[in-house]
């Protein structure tokens, strides 16, 4: 068995754990991190790609911000359409100058993982962690499965960033936590494609077949969804079907027809709302996926998770720089007034954009609510700044 000693343990070399291991380095505290898949994995897993203004900005602080400012797609602004009629939400205008960056999630974790190897900093892929223990008698103790064998980390914190199926959150007694959650009658269909953007800027559609979402990635590969009822097979959605759809639903008058091309991936999501509370059990730290799952509507799914890391490493660098722990006590406290925030919005843009498939009683309040967003400057101004910068408010 190998011995390591740590002051910080990190599972999971998502999005989170890796931002938290720079920013913590960035402060002279060493860490850890435990991935349980190979690098590869990782660097091609394709998630969200909307990043909010001040998530953007800690990006940069992080030093991971290079990249993203070459090649990231900047918007001002997203349209929304409804039964073939297009509203500009002029994002920047309504929200005091700030704006979204277009950048993919597997982007980001190239760019840290490239910014860990440099600094020499330990990063195991690859590496099943198979026991966390000793996390409420002040000495926790991770053990994981890898490369090099059985190794066995003594640390002082560990920090679940291992996603919502992770050991991290299973670590956590039952009865020491609370778990909220809804699951949505719809998932999402999602396909990367070889197709250039037929849009500047996102596009949200709410159509009576269903919900539509498209998004791009660069210049030559665009990623769209399309809503689908929850017991959907993959199998019954031949490339041809998919376009067509896809153009039915995004059509206006003005642009009857979307680019298509080859499909480079697809894959159903499910859509559901989870948050665990509290998001702390000892010396145990949740955050991203690990804590809390918003319906990918709104858009907020990796910026929740990066602003978890962003109170965690300032709390422990009070922690380990003064001997101060408030802040960490306050941990969970603060992040859940934020995850209920986006929570919320999030549930309000899945509500509004995905027409029901039974009740046309709802779809008369979707439609209402969606006139409201796109012709009250009030209700368009809180929803820009929600969308924009959320997890800065």
């Amino acid at each position: 068995m190998n011995e390591v000693r740590t002051r910080v343990v990190i599972v999971g070399a998502g999005p989170a754990g890796l931002l938290l291991g720079q920013l913590l380095t960035l402060e002279g505290i060493d860490n850890i991190v435990i991935e349980q898949r190979s690098r590869d994995y990782v660097e091609k897993r394709v998630r969200a790609g909307v990043i909010e203004h001040g998530v953007a900005k800690l990006l940069e602080a992080a030093g991971a911000g290079a990249r993203m400012l070459r090649e990231g797609l900047v918007h001002h602004g997203v349209e929304i359409r409804s039964d073939g009629v297009s509203y500009r939400i002029p994002l920047s205008e309504l929200a005091d100058g700030r704006s979204i960056t277009v950048y993919g999630q597997q982007e980001v974790v190239k760019d840290l993982i490239g910014l860990r190897l440099d600094a020499g900093a330990p990063l195991y892929f690859d590496s099943e962690v198979t026991a966390i223990d000793g996390l409420t008698n002040g000495s926790p103790v991770v053990e994981f499965e890898g490369p090099e064998g059985h190794v066995r980390v003594t640390g002082v914190v560990v920090a679940g960033c291992d996603g919502s199926f992770g050991v991290s959150s299973r670590s956590i007694p039952r009865t020491e936590t609370r778990r909220y959650e809804r699951t949505y009658p719809f998932s999402w269909l999602g396909i990367l494609a070889q197709a250039p953007p037929a849009n500047d800027e996102l596009i949200y559609c709410r159509h009576e077949n269903g919900f539509a979402l498209y998004s791009l990635r660069s210049p030559s590969v665009s990623r769209l969804y399309l809503g689908v009822p929850p017991d959907e097979k993959l199998d019954d959605w031949s490339d041809d079907r998919i376009w067509h759809e896809l153009t039915t639903r995004l059509a206006t008058e003005e642009k009857p027809e979307i680019n298509v091309g080859p499909i480079l991936e697809r894959g159903i999501t499910a859509m559901r709302s989870i948050v665990i509370a509290p998001m702390r059990y000892g010396r145990l730290f949740l955050a991203g996926d690990a804590a809390h799952i918003v319906p990918p509507t709104g858009a907020k799914g990796m910026n929740l998770a990066l602003a978890d890391v962003r109170e965690l490493a300032q709390a422990l660098s009070a922690k380990f720089t003064d001997n101060d722990e408030r802040l960490l006590d306050a941990y969970s406290a603060t992040c859940l007034e934020r995850v209920w925030r986006a929570e919320e919005f999030s549930t309000y843009m899945t509500q509004m954009l995905h027409p029901s498939y039974e009740d046309d009683f709802e779809n008369g309040i979707q439609r209402a609510r969606l006139h409201q967003a796109v012709t009250s400057r009030e209700a368009t101004t809180l929803l820009s700044r929600n969308y924009v910068d959320l997890n800065s408010l």
